[in-house]
């Protein structure tokens, strides 16, 4: 797996990482660790990643120890690759607010 670069912490790079990456829950783990770390690098940034992280980690909880299957897979991981793309990280207060609320009522698993 390829990691980002700490001082580029921008959607592009999240976007090119998530989509170099298998679309097990491994990832979706990774995903959250890195948002951690956006978070606590990067302050304006904590809600969006809070709100990601949570999406990601209610998937994450739904698969824990179960099989997942292909095609659940592979449409969360699109439907997340799909979100994280549509993110203006250094957007308007209104873009950003926007970006929040796509968060809040994305489901990964329907």
């Amino acid at each position: 797996m390829t990691d980002l670069h700490p001082d580029l912490h921008t959607h592009p790079d999240l976007h090119s990482w998530l989509s170099q990456q298998p679309h097990g829950v491994r990832t979706f783990r990774t995903f959250q660790q890195k948002l951690e770390t956006l978070s606590k690098d990067d302050p304006e940034q904590r809600g969006v990643c809070r709100l990601l992280s949570g999406l990601v980690g209610n998937y994450v909880e739904a698969f824990d120890e179960e099989p997942l299957p292909v095609a659940v897979a592979d449409r969360a991981y699109g439907r997340l690759l799909d979100l994280v793309a549509s993110l203006d990280f250094k957007g308007n207060s209104d873009r950003r607010l926007a970006d929040i609320n796509r968060i809040a009522a994305c489901d990964l698993l329907n």
